[in-house]
């Protein structure tokens, strides 16, 4: 590997976890010219690592008007919860390795400061256990798709901590019939909320200018 691809790797990781923590919102437009200002270097490495983060899913390229977070619809935001909901069953009908389950669980907790870091480690670890790499690929593909959305409607859930915090006990204590009945009441309740979501999604992205 040589160096440009070795900074486009390095690259990829840091607006993947930019994107991940709220640093940018949905909506938002992304700058290669900035972000390679924000990082020092050039902006090369910088077009490569997005266009990677375009094939991800987590950025958007919109023809002659340039690269943004994607600000999904409500039709698209029901359908990336659905379908994360039915993998996310999928996981716990499959079963988990014991050993990874065990070696995972630990590190799962609900951290009352930061619940979308929280439920992106839980989903994570629910399909990383079943030991299906294509299920834990694209469980961590619309997991970080949807870390954008967990970070901007945080204000819609006030509970969101007590929530995440019962599904992450379920899944130390290994009881995968509350795990699977409480992913269930956890996505019933984000379908209901979409049209809020969205609304909010969309106030938010008005601000930006």
């Amino acid at each position: 590997m040589n160096a440009m691809h070795i900074k486009s790797t390095f690259l990829h990781e840091r607006i993947r976890r930019a994107l991940q923590s709220g640093r940018y919102l949905p909506g938002q437009r992304i700058e290669p010219q900035a972000v390679a200002r924000e990082f020092k270097t050039s902006v090369t490495p910088v077009r490569m690592a997005l266009h990677r983060l375009i094939g991800e899913g987590m950025i958007e390229n919109h023809p002659r008007g340039g690269l943004y977070v994607p600000l999904l619809a409500e039709v698209d935001l029901r359908d990336r919860y659905d379908w994360m909901h039915q993998m996310l069953r999928a996981a716990c009908e499959i079963g988990w390795s014991p050993q990874v389950r065990k070696l995972r669980a630990h590190h799962v907790t609900a951290d009352p400061a930061d619940v979308p870091k929280s439920t992106w480690k839980l989903f994570d670890a629910m399909a990383e256990a079943t030991e299906q790499t294509a299920l834990h690929q694209a469980v961590r593909r619309t997991n970080d798709q949807l870390a954008p959305v967990r970070r901007a409607k945080q204000t819609l859930i006030e509970d969101a901590h007590a929530e995440i915090a019962e599904l992450c006990a379920h899944w130390q204590s290994g009881d995968m019939a509350a795990l699977k009945s409480g992913i269930d009441a956890y996505y019933a309740r984000r379908i209901r909320l979409v049209p809020k979501i969205v609304s909010l999604l969309n106030a938010k992205r008005a601000r930006l200018h």
